[in-house]
């Protein structure tokens, strides 16, 4: 079966922020086990997260995400607080964000929506379920869903 990529010739460029180990192996391999071809950049925290989309520090050479999956529970500056400094700048919040968390609270995702998070999905417990939700939104957003393309921001 042959790759997939998003409407450009270039791999999906990916940020995942995520401070626990054994979650972003699972992204990782779901992911590798993917059809869509992307590059996955992995930070541990959310002041990580905000140098690496601002191309500050040691992410000056950190491309766009096309796409990002974003967890709550996060040392330094939560996921709140990321998804607002996010989407209050005008150059990056039309880059879409995917909060995948294990938090069910009703409260969270209320919170996350008012931020503007474009989903929200709660990290399956099982590492094969796991594998499968993140497989299944690879496909939505970049085979289903038409993404803006870098320049295009207004």
């Amino acid at each position: 079966m042959s790759e997939i990529r998003p409407t450009s010739s270039e791999p999906a460029q990916i940020l995942l922020v995520e401070d626990n180990p054994g979650d972003v192996r699972l992204t990782k391999e779901a992911f590798k086990q993917g059809r869509i071809e992307n590059d996955l950049h992995v930070v541990t925290d959310g002041h990580e997260a905000l140098e690496f989309l601002a191309q500050r520090e040691a992410y000056e050479d950190a491309p766009r995400p096309d796409l990002i999956l974003l967890d709550l529970n996060l040392p330094r500056k939560n996921g709140d607080e990321v998804l607002e400094e996010l989407k209050g700048d005008p150059e990056l919040r039309c880059i879409p964000v995917i909060v995948l968390t294990s938090s069910k609270a009703e409260e969270d995702v209320v919170r996350s929506y008012e931020l503007h998070a474009n989903a929200y999905l709660t990290k399956p417990v099982d590492p094969d379920e796991f594998i499968d939700a993140v497989k299944a939104f690879e496909a939505f957003w970049f085979r289903v869903v038409r993404l803006p393309t870098e320049g295009n921001e207004s």
